[in-house]
């Protein structure tokens, strides 16, 4: 009996440890901590309710197909050979998760001068990569995500997509690695915003913090 009982911890450990792969992150600062940009109670039910159903969701599937050995890069990678559920809420998951990192209630303002010139060589200036950041988060039809992306030569480029899909999945495209995100599906911001999302993409620079963005950047050239 005691072998036995071992055996089945150490199964239900295994378990965890698997599904533990793909942890739910930590916010990294109070909900009301980005009030330039967006109200609390809009913060608070994004993170909790919609963020860690996405979480959920993806975890029990991954699970389900034994994708937990896998790194999230390389399930993107290969996400159109399997199913929408995997997609929908790894995607869910994913773009969150950075989309919290990307923004600090001590953002705002410019990039560092390194990163500054690494804009201004992709776009011409630092407003002119901002028009297009901003055209394409306003211009996404419906739900969807407007991102700064590098691609396997280093380069940046600005792209929206829809649902939950991100710029590591292979059904895009153009591909690459998300260094920026922001969320336009209208939970992100109608109880502050209602229907002016223009607003809202305008005011998501008060937030940026660019010292992320350059480390993630840096990441993605390595």
């Amino acid at each position: 009996m005691k072998t036995i009982a071992i055996i089945t911890l150490l199964i239900g450990s295994f378990s965890i440890t698997a599904q533990s792969q793909f942890t739910f992150p930590e916010l990294g600062y109070s909900f009301d901590a980005l009030e330039s940009f967006i109200d609390k109670t809009t913060m608070e039910i994004h993170y909790t309710r919609h963020h860690k159903a996405y979480h959920a969701n993806f975890v029990k599937a991954a699970d389900e197909l034994k994708l937990n050995g896998m790194s999230i890069e390389a399930i993107f990678n290969q996400v159109s050979q399997y199913p929408a559920t995997i997609r929908n809420n790894g995607g869910g998951y994913f773009n969150h998760k950075l989309f919290w990192e990307v923004m600090s209630p001590n953002g705002g303002g410019e990039p560092s001068k390194n990163l500054l010139r690494i804009i201004e060589k992709g776009f011409g200036s630092f407003n002119v990569f901002k028009s297009e950041f901003e055209a394409a988060a306003k211009g996404q039809f419906g739900s969807g995500w407007a991102w700064l992306a590098v691609d396997s030569n280093g380069k940046l480029f600005v792209l929206s997509t829809p649902n939950q899909d991100n710029p590591l999945m292979d059904v895009l495209e153009k591909r690459g690695t998300p260094i920026l995100a922001l969320d336009v599906w209208e939970h992100a911001y109608y109880l502050h915003y209602q229907n002016k999302r223009g607003n809202y993409v305008e005011n998501f620079w008060k937030v940026v913090d660019w010292k992320v963005v350059e480390s993630k950047y840096n990441e993605a050239i390595q």
